[in-house]
Order: C-alpha cells, then structure tokens, then sequence
C-alpha cells in the first residue's frame, strides 16, 4: 500500500507554475468589470428613454457621457 505521508512531503509551497490561473483570473475580472458598465449604460439608457416624457437623445446623450466616464473610472492604471 502507497504511504500516505510520502505524497504530502514531495509537495512545496509555491512551487506550481501559476501563470494560467493568473490569466484567466484577469480575464474574468475584466469581463466582469466592463460587463457591468454595459449592462449600467444600457439600463440607464432604457430607462431614461422609455419613460414617461422620456426622449431618445436624452437617453442616448447620457448613455455615452456614463460610459466615457465609466472607461475612464474602470481602466486600467499602467504598469510600469
């Protein structure tokens, strides 16, 4: 029978090539963080557009103001 305690010794902490996980990690965070401001502007502009006495430019004109505002908050900072 195989020891039990001889598979947990060969093991080191951090030893395991992580880049994957890392990526796909940021991939996730990513669509995750714009996908909400999409889902934001396209809420908001529903909404201002099909209310009562709602226009169309108004929804539109807002729309693109929260989504230049929500890139620049949401970008990422550059790495150096």
């Amino acid at each position: 029978m195989a020891d039990p305690h001889h598979a947990s010794d060969s093991y080191v902490r951090g030893s395991q090539e992580i880049s994957e996980q890392e990526t796909t990690f940021g991939a996730f965070m990513g669509m995750t963080k714009w996908g909400s401001l999409a889902i934001a502007v396209l809420l908001v502009f529903l909404t201002l557009w099909f209310q009562p006495g709602g226009s169309l430019m108004t929804a539109f004109i807002t729309g693109v103001v929260l989504s230049v505002v929500g890139f620049f908050v949401l970008k990422s900072p550059k790495k150096h």
